[in-house]
């Protein structure tokens, strides 16, 4: 009995390391699931100062920020096109601003955010990476057509939805920019056809 106790007991810890193993997750789920077991009724050291919506805003923004980054960081080495290039210098100068406008923010609400960007944002930036030349610059132009476009909606029903002020402000100021952003690319777009 005690023989078919220990196996049990060893194949039970086996089966447990082979689904924590098994189920990584990326940066924005580990910062979604941390923020869910946050108590949201207490403020301070251990609770969430907003709602999981806003939370899950937060995360969500910041992952695209940091994507926006990145993509734009080897935009501006591989980009063929001087407009482009510098399209991609704004992007990284402007999403480092409000990136870190954001930590500020979630630094205050005890919102745990995204170290890195998550599993489809690192593909994406695999996948342009390849490029080169005028592929390249179409891919990379295609991308931030798409992403701003999405950004924009997010942040509209973001200023509608959101219920902490801080938040709200955040982006109330930043939404001008992306879409100002999106008609910039949007330009380039045009004009390379």
């Amino acid at each position: 009995m005690k023989k078919l106790s220990s196996i049990l007991m060893i194949a039970t810890v086996g089966l447990m390391f082979q689904a924590c193993n098994g189920n990584k997750k990326d940066s924005t789920s580990s910062a979604d699931s941390v923020n869910s077991v946050k108590d949201t009724t207490t403020t301070g050291k251990t609770g969430i100062a907003v709602v999981a919506d806003d939370a899950k805003f937060a995360v969500d923004a910041a992952n695209g920020g940091m994507t926006e980054i990145q993509l734009s960081q080897i935009a501006a080495t591989k980009a063929v096109n001087d407009k482009v290039k510098a399209f991609a210098a704004m992007m990284v100068m402007d999403h480092s601003k409000a990136g870190g406008e954001l930590k500020a923010i979630a630094m205050t609400k005890n919102i745990t955010l995204p170290d890195s960007v998550n599993a489809d944002s690192k593909k994406a930036i695999g996948d342009l990476s390849k490029k080169t030349g005028a592929d390249f610059d179409k891919a990379y132009i295609d991308k931030m057509v798409a992403d701003h476009k999405a950004t924009v909606d997010m942040f509209e029903s973001a200023s509608k939805s959101l219920k902490d002020a801080d938040l709200k402000a955040f982006v109330d100021k930043t939404l001008p920019t992306i879409k100002g952003h999106l008609d910039n690319i949007n330009k380039i777009k045009a004009g390379m056809k």
